[in-house]
């Protein structure tokens, strides 16, 4: 069950997350938690913490939806709990989650505010603009009529309708019916957002719920930010029916292109117990929904095992009724496992991969210490045999030697300010390269393009036009970022030839991915400012907000690629910073040293057997700290199978 695998993945997410604060404690106990390594560490500590995986079921009105939700998540309540009744349920995207700082709470967002410039994002900022509604968790039916407030609607005239994205003059087929008195029916609620400590949700599962075709392109930031913040797309469809005129618009304008990510989108053909007949014989049954299956794929252009024939609502009854044959047949086992293996097993790689990184980094800079105090041990022992047989003028001349090496190190180590001040210089013309500040420059011709009335025919071209430019940004980034490290390579070179340091440049900073994230972006989007949507787009406020959609996903993918530069300078800089630290600190051991067998308080041979012990010792610690970062990563444990196929 999807449950039981989103429970081992959050079991894997704290065990991860707890081994890393040991990590960091351990590193921390040896001296070896530089700035840049803690912050490297912390960032993936709170990113297994807080992770968030979104799943979207996306479909037009009366194809189980909000069905396949309650069977999937909620069937331990012993009833619906998303309303599924006939006709028209969800009337307005809803989003559930778990936020520990708010009360069990349905929070909703009147659909008048669509007349008003403001985001959705924007819109979550203020509290005082929703309607809120608290939910009693322990008591189903409550829980239930309150949640069935999502499906509430008013009768608006045309001209508000019109206004609100549920009226068309240019594709009249597609309004809806007037009533007696002339008007159009339209959800009450513009967006939903449920706030409740279920199980799955507490562990940070985000469920979104999104109406039908009309409502979806009538918000922007459906598409163009929710949905690709989602780790996985449900796409549902009714088996009877197949992939409809209006599913297939849905699919080809809002979804089709994000399906480029392999494995992202899911299709369900619901209500497959419309095709249960007990006329025919199962074989002729299960060909008959084969059939379904390969031919909504062709349509939608996807492998076959990614449609997956359900009956939401009989998987449901039979969770409630614990009627296992009953369950194994509606086959919602069999999506719930699908949806484990597009959704958890990606998220777990993602975070996987990250772990990998890091384990190789810290491995790296425990090698690089190791060698450091090595040398420095070893020079410490090459330095005492030499004083066999001095007397204490000569141990006197041997102190005022090293004192002298601390004086010219201390008086080189200056030279590190110019290293630095040539450093900053660099990584502020980085900085610069993607701030907030040159995101705003470099969409600005964009949306003044998307703020003019009326038609916006020159929109498509200042689209490209924006993007061409963002990429040569990014590409200017990475040449600034490749400029940082030539510098600082030259620059470790010298100071290890000098000091005799062990310096090495951190790897490449890539923005690569960053780069391919702005891609993605404007690829997904490009149909939001075609011809075949340009009615849409002369309407101001739609306009408005896709301009605010697009500069809020953009400025993402800057943040994200800033927060990688800032991490990738504070790993260069903490080294110098470490090592100075340490060259210090073994000059004053060196002099305590001769300072003791001048004053006769500790015998030359034994300081020898002292040194090589704590020789061993530390070599011994540093293979045992090997070890625990070599066992960083634990295996997630495997999904739950699935009986039989789908």
């Amino acid at each position: 069950m999807f449950a039981n695998d989103f429970d081992a993945h959050y079991a894997w997410r704290r065990e991860q997350a707890q081994r890393l604060q040991h990590l960091i404690d351990v590193l921390a106990a040896r001296d070896l938690l530089d700035v840049g390594m803690r912050s490297r560490i912390e960032r993936l500590q709170r990113h297994l913490l807080s992770d968030k995986v979104m799943v979207a079921f996306v479909a037009e009105f009366s194809r189980g939806k909000s069905e396949l939700i309650n069977a999937v998540f909620f069937a331990g309540y012993g009833r619906r709990i998303m309303p599924a009744s006939a006709g028209r349920t969800t009337m307005c995207p809803t989003e559930l989650g778990y936020d520990p700082e708010l009360p069990p709470c349905l929070r909703l967002l009147p659909i008048e505010t669509r007349l008003q410039p403001q985001s959705l994002m924007e819109w979550r900022t203020a509290p005082e603009r929703w309607k809120r509604i608290d939910l009693d968790v322990n008591d189903a039916e409550q829980l239930a009529q309150a949640i069935d407030t999502v499906s509430e609607v008013q009768w608006v005239p045309v001209e508000t309708a019109r206004a609100l994205g549920f009226w068309h003059d240019e594709r009249p087929d597609d309004n809806p019916p007037l009533n007696d008195d002339g008007l159009v029916e339209v959800p009450r609620w513009r967006h939903a957002m449920i706030n409740m400590a279920h199980p799955l949700l507490k562990q940070g599962l985000v469920v979104l719920d999104t109406p039908g075709l009309n409502a979806i392109g009538a918000e922007p930031e459906l598409t163009m930010s929710l949905l690709p913040m989602a780790e996985g797309v449900v796409f549902v469809l009714a088996a009877d029916a197949g992939v409809s005129k209006s599913d297939l618009a849905i699919w080809r304008e809002h979804l089709a292109a994000g399906a480029r990510e392999a494995g992202a989108r899911l299709v369900v053909l619901n209500k497959v117990d419309v095709l249960w007949d007990d006329l025919s014989a199962p074989e002729a049954v299960q060909a008959q929904i084969e059939r379904q299956r390969a031919e909504t794929a062709h349509v939608l252009g996807l492998p076959a095992e990614q449609v997956i024939a359900v009956s939401a609502q009989k998987g449901l009854l039979a969770k409630v009724r614990g009627d296992e044959a009953l369950l194994e047949h509606s086959r919602l086992l069999h999506f719930e496992r699908a949806l484990a293996d597009k959704v958890l097993l990606r998220r777990r790689d993602a975070l996987g991969s990250q772990l990998e990184v890091l384990r190789t980094e810290v491995l790296q800079a425990i090698g690089r210490h190791e060698q450091r105090e090595a040398a420095v041990r070893d020079e410490q022992i090459e330095e005492l045999e030499g004083l066999r047989g001095k007397n204490a003028a000569q141990m006197t001349q041997l102190r005022r030697r090293i004192e002298q090496e601390q004086q010219e190190f201390d008086a080189g180590a200056m030279r590190i300010q110019a290293l630095r001040s040539v450093h900053m210089k660099l990584l502020r013309e980085l900085f610069g390269s993607l701030s907030a500040q040159a995101l705003q420059t470099e969409v600005a011709g964009l949306s003044s393009a998307l703020h003019q009335s009326g038609l916006k025919l020159g929109v498509r071209r200042a689209y490209q036009e924006t993007f061409a430019r963002l990429h040569a940004r990014f590409a200017e980034a990475q040449r600034k970022a490749d400029e940082v490290q030539a510098m600082l390579r030259g620059a470790f070179r010298n100071l290890n030839a000098e000091f005799g340091f062990s310096l090495q440049v951190p790897g490449t900073l890539d923005l690569s991915a960053h780069a391919a994230s702005l891609r993605e972006i404007e690829v997904a989007h490009a149909d939001v400012l075609s011809l075949t949507n340009a009615w849409r787009l002369a309407q101001a406020a739609y306009a408005q907000r896709v301009a605010k959609a697009i500069l809020e996903r953009l400025k993402r993918v800057f943040d994200e690629a800033l927060e990688d530069v800032e991490t990738w300078n504070k790993a260069a800089a903490a080294q110098v910073d470490a090592q100075l630290r340490e060259r210090r600190r073994h000059f004053a051991q060196r002099l305590e040293t001769i300072q003791r067998l001048a004053s006769a308080s500790e015998g030359l041979e034994e300081r020898l057997a002292d040194l090589r012990m704590q020789q061993a010792a530390h070599a011994s610690d540093m293979q045992a700290l090997r070890s625990l970062v070599e066992g960083l990563i634990v295996p997630e444990p495997a999904p739950t199978p699935a009986s039989s196929a789908v």
